[in-house]
């Protein structure tokens, strides 16, 4: 069977909500967690620390924290600082992690403890050996 050549226009892209805690607590939301929720500029944060799931609901109160479309185009990424709250809980932020959001009491979750993906940029795999060893690695909670 002859080769052909992958055309990645052709491929369609991730349809599945997903947040990505960053390092020094950015977070990240697919269009579609962001839509989740209603597409809300602002939200409370809320923290479950005994089961260490985050949640988020739309607010206006001045505690809110912005949501804002990455590189300022409508489209795509959505992304929060949230430095604050990840220092104040403790929540871990030195490897950026993807996780799979749920909607619960109209709040989007991110269970910490479930299945997470370690994700790694573009810096840290141009210092990364070049052995094979693979970049991105999914974990069963922190």
């Amino acid at each position: 069977m002859p080769f052909e050549v992958f055309d990645k226009r052709l491929a369609p892209l991730a349809k599945a909500p997903t947040v990505t805690i960053q390092k020094k607590g950015i977070f990240s939301f697919s269009k579609t967690a962001h839509k989740l929720v209603g597409e809300p500029a602002s939200v409370e944060l809320l923290y479950d620390a005994e089961d260490a799931i985050i949640a988020l609901r739309p607010s206006t109160e001045p505690h809110a924290y912005a949501m804002r479309s990455q590189g300022g185009r409508e489209t795509g990424q959505v992304i929060m600082s949230a430095t604050a709250f990840t220092q104040y809980y403790a929540i871990d932020t030195t490897v950026s992690r993807r996780y799979t959001p749920y909607v619960q009491d109209d709040m989007l979750c991110i269970d910490l403890r479930g299945q997470s993906v370690e994700i790694s940029g573009n810096r840290a795999r141009q210092q990364a050996p070049a052995d094979g060893e693979q970049q991105e690695a999914v974990v069963d909670g922190p």
